[in-house]
């Protein structure tokens, strides 16, 4: 079973990723700062794809896909960012940091799956 590890400060935005994803097939860790995602990353199985929000509490989901692509063991795990952010620059610069995708909030449920299907390794 493939796992997906996300990491989505917003309660309802939570709920129906897991809902979504776990239909699908799919293992789900959630996280809702980026603290609490590396502590949890600490005793799971290495996510198979990253989903991350940018704005968070605390650090943002740019920094953490800066810090994933820099860890030996994590550093090649496809990263889509789901984000309120619709300004083009937002989408260049999550993608410049290592990003493979970029749906902006709110998304249609097919268009979260069809991305992850596309880069679940």
């Amino acid at each position: 079973m493939k796992h997906i590890f996300v990491v989505e400060d917003g309660h309802a935005e939570q709920k129906m990723m897991r809902a979504l994803l776990e239909q699908s097939g799919f293992q789900v860790t959630l996280a809702s700062a980026v603290d609490e995602a590396w502590e949890k990353l600490k005793s799971v199985t290495p996510p198979h794809l990253f989903i991350l929000d940018i704005v968070m509490p605390g650090k943002s989901g740019l920094e953490l896909c800066r810090t994933i692509r820099e860890n030996p063991e994590l550093k090649d795990t496809p990263v889509i960012f789901c984000s309120s952010k619709s300004e083009e620059f937002d989408r260049f610069w999550a993608l410049r940091q290592g990003a493979q995708a970029y749906l902006i909030k709110p998304y249609a449920p097919k268009e979260l799956l069809d991305a992850v299907y596309q880069h679940i390794q």
